[in-house]
Formats: C-alpha cells, sequence, structure tokens
C-alpha cells in the first residue's frame, strides 16, 4: 500500500456556500479562512478523523481530539454498533459512516482521512494502528499501545519509517502535572532516585475474591451486531462470552494486560520518560496472589532493576503493586508533624508513586495521570516552592495531537517514547502469566537463559489471516 507522502486537504467544495439573491456567499469561516464563533474551522486548518471504536473509552477520546472543530470525524468503525455507550458519539455526529472492518473503511476512505484513533480492546491495537501508519496516517492509539512487547518494537521502527504523528492515549502525558516533574527533574528535585514503588488498588473484577474465575468462561450466544471474529481479531477466537464484550476483556491474558497494562501506563510515566529509565535488565516476582494463566493476578507484586543512567539518575528499582493491601507504608519521619496534635499517616489514594532519594532528605509523592507531585515531609515544598509552580501546556493531550497533524508542535507521547515504556509494561506482564524472574539484555531486547519467557516478546501466535502484519520490517 502506497503512503501518501505528507499531509494536504481537499479545496472546497462549491456546496459549501449558501444562495442568496442568485450570489454565492461563502461562511466566514470559510470566506477569511480561519475559525469563526461558532466552532466552524476551514478545511486548510482542519484534519478529517477516521475513529475505529466509537464506544467506550472513545467517548471522551474522540470529542477531545476534535475539540474546537480542528478535527472531524468522517468515519466510524466498530464492531458492534448496538453496544452500551456508543451512542453519545453516534448522536453528536450522525452523518458519519459507519464500517465494521478498518480495513475496508480505510480502503474505502483513503483519500477522505488524514489522521486515525485506535480506541480499541488491546489486543486488537497493534494491527489497526500499523495498518494506518502503513498508509500515511497519523495514529492516536489508546494505552497501553500493543499486546506484545515485540508488536511496541514494530511501531517504535514505524513511526520512523513512516513520518507520521503519533501519540499513545496516556492523557497525564500532556498536563501540568508533567510539566512540573520535568522542571523536577532539570533542577535537581527528582534526581538521585533509587527505588519507585507504584501502586495501584482493586478496581475491576478481577481484583476482588468473589469473582475470580480459573477457567475460560462457558459458552454464550454472540449478540447479533456483534462481529465477534473482528473482535477477535489476531488473537485466538474462544467461543463468545459477555467476560470479554463489551468490556471485561482487561482480566483476560489473551486479550488484555491487566492492572498493571491498563493503570501502569498512567502511573509510572512520568518516572519512565523523565528518569530516562529505559528497559529494565531484571524482572523479579515478589509474590503472586491466586495465579493463573486465564486471568491476571488477585494481587501482583513485581520488582523491576533499572541501570545507572548517567549523574543524577542512578541504578533504580521500581516496585509495582497492584490489588488488595497494595498501598506502601510512609516512614513516619516523612509524616507531617503538626505544632499540636498527633502525626498522622499521609492518604497516598488509590493509585500513584513513591520516589526515594538516595540522600533520603525528602520522597516524592504523586498519584496518576496528571496529578502533581508533592514532596514529604510537605515542609520541603517551601524550599523548592519555585520549581514545583509549573505553567499548563498550550493543549491537551489529545489537542496536542490534532495540532501536530496540522504541523503546529509536537506530541509528548509518541511511539519513540510511549512504545518503550509499553515494553516496560509487557515485561511485567510476562513475568505475572509465567509467576517467573528473569534477566533481560536490554541491548539485545532478549530474556536471558529462560527459552519460554523469551518466547513470549512476541506474543501469542497471531491467527493465519493476521500474519502478514507481524512479517513487517
Amino acid at each position: 500500500m502506497k503512503r501518501r507522502e505528507k499531509f494536504t486537504r481537499r479545496s472546497v467544495l462549491a456546496k459549501s456556500y449558501t444562495a442568496v439573491a442568485g450570489i454565492s456567499v461563502l461562511p466566514s469561516y470559510l470566506a477569511l479562512g480561519k475559525p469563526d464563533g461558532q466552532g466552524n474551522v476551514p478545511p486548510s486548518q482542519r484534519i478529517n478523523l477516521g475513529c475505529i471504536g466509537v464506544g467506550g473509552k472513545a467517548k471522551q477520546v474522540i470529542p477531545a481530539i476534535c475539540s474546537k472543530g480542528y478535527a472531524k470525524p468522517v468515519a466510524f468503525c466498530d464492531v458492534d454498533f448496538k453496544r452500551k455507550g456508543i451512542e453519545e458519539n453516534l448522536t453528536a455526529f450522525p452523518e458519519v459512516k459507519r464500517f465494521s472492518d478498518f480495513r475496508v473503511m480505510l480502503d474505502t476512505m483513503d483519500k477522505d482521512i488524514d489522521a486515525v484513533s485506535v480506541v480499541t480492546p488491546d489486543h486488537t491495537h497493534f494491527v489497526q494502528t500499523l495498518e494506518a501508519m502503513q498508509r500515511g496516517k497519523h495514529v492516536y492509539t489508546e494505552k497501553p499501545l500493543t499486546h506484545s512487547f515485540h508488536e511496541a518494537e514494530i511501531l517504535i521502527h514505524a513511526e520512523k519509517k513512516y513520518g507520521v504523528v503519533t501519540q499513545m492515549g496516556n492523557q497525564g502525558h500532556t498536563s501540568t502535572g508533567a510539566v512540573q516533574f520535568r522542571q523536577m527533574v532539570e533542577t535537581g528535585i527528582a534526581q538521585d532516585i533509587v527505588k519507585i514503588e507504584a501502586f495501584k488498588t482493586p478496581s475491576l473484577w478481577f481484583m476482588y475474591d468473589d469473582q475470580r474465575i480459573s477457567a475460560y468462561p462457558n459458552k454464550m450466544q454472540i449478540p447479533q451486531s456483534l462481529d465477534y471474529d473482528l473482535w477477535c481479531g489476531p488473537a485466538k477466537m474462544m467461543p463468545f462470552s459477555d467476560k470479554y464484550h463489551p468490556f471485561n476483556w482487561r482480566a483476560f491474558y489473551l486479550y488484555g494486560n491487566g492492572m498493571l497494562g491498563d493503570w501502569g501506563a498512567h502511573i509510572i510515566d512520568f518516572a519512565h520518560d523523565f528518569l530516562k529509565l529505559g528497559l529494565p535488565t531484571r524482572v523479579e516476582t515478589l509474590g503472586m496472589e491466586d495465579h493463573n494463566e486465564i486471568i491476571f493476578p488477585l494481587v501482583t507484586q513485581l520488582k523491576m532493576s533499572f541501570p545507572s543512567r548517567g549523574k543524577g539518575f542512578p541504578a533504580c528499582d521500581l516496585i509495582w503493586r497492584d490489588g488488595k493491601d497494595t498501598v506502601p507504608d510512609v516512614d513516619q519521619k516523612y509524616w507531617e508533624q503538626p505544632a499540636n496534635g498527633e502525626a498522622k499517616a499521609p492518604n497516598l489514594g488509590a493509585a500513584g508513586t513513591l520516589m526515594h532519594r538516595k540522600d533520603g532528605k525528602f520522597i516524592i509523592q504523586r498519584g496518576s495521570h496528571g496529578k502533581s507531585s508533592r514532596l514529604m515531609p510537605y515542609a520541603n515544598m517551601r524550599e523548592y516552592l519555585d520549581a514545583l509552580k509549573a505553567k499548563s501546556p498550550a493543549y491537551t493531550h489529545e489537542a496536542a495531537f490534532t495540532q501536530a497533524c496540522m504541523g503546529n508542535g509536537s506530541t509528548t507521547s509518541p511511539f519513540s517514547i510511549a512504545g518503550e515504556l509499553t515494553q516496560v509494561l509487557m515485561l511485567g506482564v510476562i513475568a505475572q502469566y509465567l509467576n517467573e524472574s528473569f534477566n533481560f539484555d536490554p541491548k539485545t531486547k532478549r530474556i536471558l537463559n529462560n527459552a519460554k519467557a523469551d518466547a513470549l516478546l512476541k506474543g501469542p501466535e497471531p491467527r493465519k489471516e493476521w500474519k502478514e502484519y507481524y512479517q513487517w520490517g
């Protein structure tokens, strides 16, 4: 498939005018070539968006990409247009053409689509994203970027080859919190970090004792509105169950990446990018509760060891915990000491990180997504007040993608950055699946002395129809 070499826009069609007294009068946004007060944007300053995945998270992603009229959906692709939660986008954009197969959508509307959003289950991200990139389309793909280490590696290289704009949907990476954390690193506040404790408390069904299963669910009738073959895509087609569609798929190794893949991209993204963590040299299991090879553990505890990256960036251990009783304890020396009353342990919330400096002077705490960081004890905040203040970025995460597609700036989580973060998450998923520790070589990108784990870097064998995507290169 020959790709378009650069972003171009069609000329305004003659039907875009209003005829008054025999004279063609262009609307102001067309005549003046700039947005008007009603949110209309001239086609030359707008991208046409093909949307793969219209319900679920896409309820927020599609309107966010199209905010202020700088993008417009022209094609909707979904395997189930009757699923709950899809009606918002269908009602907001009733004239948009609909497709069930993303390949047919891209074949049919190739010249009309400039960029593609991919908001689908994890196991289909890769094929949908690569197909769009091969056709020269800019791509916004939800997190985690892929379902395997190898898929992420391909997309990292595809970004360079095709030269398109990319953005992964870890929305907090374009935020005031991200700007602040970068400043904290640049000023030395967030340097010399030797340990990071990351955690996520239960929030999905497989993280509760009374909902656990240890076998694939029983076969159910496929809804008439669902193209289940396309939903499975490259992954093995198990007998249908509503445990998979429309949302519960995230619990299954076959289709999702558990809590580490889901929230890890929001929790450890600042640390991974701005502390230059790269890829670990060892992944160690510290404990799995109710482990099986069908769904993710009830409780996961992992340690990833990252080597030194130069001055200010010493070797660092990242501890990941998800499930019940996984919020880390804070040493009492970091508690607030009120003038009157008893000191109390800080409330760390349901998700986030604690970052420990080598000198132990204070610890850095932040939540997830775009939340800002704070120092513990809080008294240290006053010492670094200027460095902790940060301005908001010019655009939201999704709007930054739209603007970058039009040549205005760049994205903060392109595949060159998000791909490696995803690879870190996928190494953790391999350890979860096997319940085994292993060593990893970041240079060769191979797992050492464990053939079974090394084979999992490529992920499950794709179904025959989809194998061509995995032979890219």
